[in-house]
């Protein structure tokens, strides 16, 4: 009983199996569905002998795959009479083998009557999925213009075969983008990218390859290479830092309302900062007076300058000036206006003159600011006005005193989605009082999004806006990707005090809503329904109408085209006429680009019964023209008919014409002519021509350094010759002279890279120290010395050899089987501590590296998943590479073999069914 045990623990130390009973088979096939590749385990086959005698059987083991291999290919086995076992085979799964379902295969012979019996067990092979990738090679420097070129190695470890998508991100790959792995198969990718051959200064360039498979796309795999790109053709170097400054002469002539008028005007503007820390913003621009009357194409006399550094804000001169929504939204005007900034509080003012508002005299306004948190803020403030003639004109109320508007305002974010703000106000003159107040809300969800906002003001404020109230709000829900609907609401203030330099839109109060459905990726239809009141404001007047209409648009791109349609039907009441009538839209855009060229079209047609007649009929059509023909040349040609009579309070374009070219660098000439209607004109064309000169320049502002000089000797270690080579450091260029020094005169200090230009040297020449090399020059004296030696070179071959030692196991009867050799490979790589290059070798061919630096030299090798039955004799060699020396090297791949000590006797496992007598 004792020996019994002890067998059994044997057994199960060697082989993975459970207790054999009449039960195990449902056991032991559990095991048979948990392989994994390059694994060994073991298979059990029950076998039973049904007669009298004891019997011999001669057992041979295949398999139906040549990854599967049976250790114990050959066996003799005992079974006594009416005896049950089990009999175990060893197995090993390569780890090459696929997932998939496979059969071991037992094949027994009775020794005394030659009969035979076949067994079949089946085992599956889990899958792996495993893959790698690596950066193999990539260039150190490259100069700009030249392409960066990179290999990957993208290897399947697994054992499912992969289906693979490749990209970069920024980079263009050289070949098909979707790949096939099998398992164990390995692919070099290369990816490439042309660099600007006007790259101004030296930069890094980093690239990527990803890759994924479309079934798992969020398991990505990403490598990079980086690249110092060195600029051929860098900016200028400077010591000074410089303001861009613009300067223009134009030259204008214009037909006004019959009148032909022209003359020059000047224009200065400068934007940027005054040291190189850029602390002290500046900004200033100065426009002398126009030669024709001002309008929406010609710029007005103006003059101001901006200063800002850290938190003190100070501007002189001409702005639009606004204190509040409420107290003086918008005012044109000359003046000064300063604001300091702390820590969660401001302060700040403004002095006014308006130059377009004859009622106001000055204006002063100040104020302070507190934040709450980083979007919540509370301001109070106070605006002074002053009549200019005694007396204010605010609509209908006449005010003969000096105006006092204190107003408060609040920004208050209540939650991540939801912004609240408002302003209160109050006004008061010697006669009278009023008050205005603002609110407004704003929400933002996924799905959601709105806007509320309610003005109302009093009859007797004295502020931007009187005796008025405004009403504007919209919301819009997406209740799918493609389908959302929307709302909007506009009542527009009817009394503000606007500048005279313009005119004020038509009054309008409407309500439109509507449902947009996106019907594919590339068109939507958009459906609105509602009313809305135009009431011309001027008089007399030219409309006063209230609409109710229905409108369908569609949004279509079709090839390269972008195609909008319109429909509009709609019940007009005309109150300036007296009688009511349907108002029909048709309008169709077209745009597309075609040769660095973007065309534009539009046309409308009309009936409509909103103005002077009944079913009046309306044609609108025009087209911009847009072409950019190089970076320093474009025209653009512009037409359209007409325009509706609501949009009568801008001034308007019919025909225009704008050609632009750069004579030089810095220098621009600007050729424009166009004819238009000015504002409040209904059909006389005024013709304006402008011809336009512009000078850029940097303007230094501040000394940020001195120059400095580089200086050197090329040491002559063993070549024919150190005079004559050109050297470069940015855009400087020096020779050597016959004893091999060179020098580099009035350079800036800074990050330079130190090249040479091997044309000039003998093509086997090579530096003992690595080129490009990155230089710091300071202001002092800086000094760089190197040496010229001739290049060595490292070649090899790889050999595949048995193995003399062998791996020993302790099975039974084991012949290894011959195998078919296979195309493996291994990386070799050359490193000297700075450069690093790498090849894919394959067993059986020769590989190099040639124009190596002379000195300390490590050849390392890697697998590159090299089948586990072969290994690397030795995996790295250290050289010392003398100047011209060809280095050999033979590299052994041994293939090893595992001999199988076995023993004399089988080991079994079993029981006898003995049957119980009666």
């Amino acid at each position: 009983m004792i020996k019994t045990w002890i067998l059994y623990i044997v057994l199960l130390s060697l082989f993975p199996v459970l207790i054999f009973s009449q039960q195990q088979p449902g056991q032991l096939a559990s095991k048979k569905d948990s392989l994994m590749p390059g694994m060994s385990t073991s298979i059990s086959f029950s076998l039973e002998n049904p007669s009298a005698e004891d019997k011999i059987y001669d057992v041979t083991i295949t398999a139906s795959s040549s990854f599967v291999k049976p250790i114990l290919a050959k066996a003799e086995f005992k079974i006594a009479a009416q005896e049950k076992t089990v009999y175990i085979v060893p197995i090993r799964i390569a780890a090459e083998t696929s997932q998939g379902v496979y059969s071991v295969i037992l094949h027994g012979r009775d020794r005394s009557d030659g009969s035979r019996f076949i067994k079949t067990s089946q085992i599956t092979i889990s899958g792996s999925r495993k893959l790698s990738l690596t950066a193999l090679d990539s260039p150190e420097f490259i100069r700009a213009g030249e392409t960066i070129r990179a290999s990957f190695l993208l290897k399947n470890n697994g054992n499912v075969t992969e289906k693979l998508i490749v990209e970069s991100k920024n980079a263009v790959v050289d070949q098909e983008t979707s790949i096939t792995l099998t398992p164990n198969e390995s692919k070099v990718i290369g990816i490439y990218k042309v660099t600007n051959a006007e790259l101004g200064q030296n930069e890094f360039q980093n690239l990527n390859l990803s890759v994924y498979s479309p079934d798992n796309p969020k398991e990505n795999y990403t490598a990079y290479i980086s690249t110092k790109v060195i600029s051929v053709k860098p900016v200028e170097d400077d010591i000074y830092h410089r303001l861009p400054v613009s300067a223009s002469i134009s030259f204008i002539g214009m037909q006004n309302r019959g009148i032909y008028q022209n003359g020059f005007q000047g224009e200065i503007y400068g934007k940027g900062t005054l040291d190189k820390e850029n602390k002290n913003q500046i900004e200033f621009h100065a426009v002398s007076a126009n030669p024709v009357e001002f309008n929406s194409f010609t710029q007005y006399e103006e003059y101001f300058i901006n200063y800002k550094r850290d938190n003190v804000f100070v501007h002189l001169g001409d702005k639009t000036y606004s204190a509040s929504y409420l107290t003086e939204f918008a005012r044109y005007g000359r003046g000064a206006e300063v604001r300091y900034d702390f820590k969660r509080f401001s302060v700040g003012g403004f002095y006014n003159h308006p130059r377009f508002f004859r009622d106001i005299k000055d204006e002063f306004n100040v104020y302070s600011t507190f934040k709450i948190r980083k979007e919540s803020e509370i301001t109070a403030g106070y605006l002074y006005k002053t009549p200019r003639t005694g007396e204010m004109n605010f609509g209908n109320i006449r005010l003969d005193s000096e105006a006092h508007l204190p107003y408060t305002t609040g920004k208050f974010k209540i939650s991540k989605n939801i912004v609240v703000s408002g302003e209160a106000a109050y006004s008061k003159t010697e006669q009278m009082e009023g008050t205005a107040y603002m609110a407004q809300a704003q929400a933002t969800f996924e799905r959601f999004n709105g806007n509320l906002m309610y003005m109302r003001a009093s009859p007797k404020f004295a502020g931007y806006f009187t005796n008025t109230s405004t009403f504007n709000g919209n919301i819009q829900y997406k209740i799918s990707k493609k389908l959302n609907v929307f709302g909007n609401y506009t009542q527009d203030a009817r009394n503000f005090q606007r500048d005279t330099l313009f005119y004020a839109a038509p009054y309008r109060r409407f309500l439109q809503y509507g449902i947009q459905y996106k019907y594919i990726s590339t068109g939507l239809i958009t459906l609105y329904n509602g009313f809305q009141k135009y009431q011309d404001r001027l008089e007399p007047k030219q409309f006063d109408y209230y609409e109710q209409y229905f409108k369908v648009s569609v949004d279509q791109q079709i090839g390269q085209f972008l195609v909008n349609v319109q429909g509009q039907f709609g019940k007009t009441n005309n109150y300036l006429s007296g009688f009511n009538g349907n108002s029909s839209f048709y309008t169709t855009n077209i745009s597309f680009e075609k040769f660095k060229t973007s065309f534009s079209i539009y046309a409308s047609y009309a009936i409509t019964s909103r103005y002077q007649m009944q079913n009046e009929k309306q044609v609108y059509y025009g087209a911009r023209i847009f072409s950019r023909f190089s970076d320093k040349t474009s025209l653009s040609l512009f037409y359209q008919n007409n325009y509706m009579p609501e949009e009568y309070f801008r001034d308007r374009n019919l025909f225009e014409v704008l050609y632009h070219q750069q004579l030089f660098r810095g220098s621009e000439l600007d050729v424009s002519g166009r004819y238009s209607l000015q504002r409040g004109e209904l059909g006389n064309k005024d013709f304006i021509f402008s011809l336009r000169y512009t000078l850029r320049l940097n303007v230094p502002v501040q000394k940020t350094a001195e120059y400095t000089s580089l200086s050197g000797n090329i040491s002559n270690l063993g070549v024919k010759k150190t005079e004559g080579i050109k050297l470069m450091l940015g855009n400087h260029l020096s020779i050597t002279d016959k004893d091999g020094n060179y020098q580099f005169k009035n350079v800036v200090p800074g990050e330079y890279f130190l090249e040479i230009d091997r044309s000039t040297a003998d093509i086997n020449d090579i530096t003992n120290v690595s080129l490009p090399a990155t230089l710091h020059l300071d202001a002092k004296e800086n000094i760089f010395n190197f040496g010229l030696t001739t290049a060595s070179t490292i070649k090899g071959n790889i050999h595949l050899s048995e193995n003399d030692g062998k791996d020993e196991y302790s099975f039974a009867q084991y012949q290894p089987t011959k195998e078919k050799n296979k195309r493996q490979s291994i990386i070799v790589e050359a490193s000297n501590g700075e450069q690093t290059y790498r090849k894919i070798a394959f067993i059986g061919e020769n590989f190099d590296f040639t124009y190596l630096r002379p000195g300390e030299w490590k050849v390392k090798l890697y697998r590159n998943g090299l089948d586990k039955r072969y290994k690397i004799a030795a995996d790295s060699f250290h050289y010392s590479l003398k100047p011209s020396q060809t280095q050999n090297i033979s590299i052994h791949i041994v293939k090893q073999q595992s001999e199988i000590k076995y023993q004399q006797e089988m080991i079994k496992v079993g029981y006898n069914d003995v049957k119980k007598k009666k």
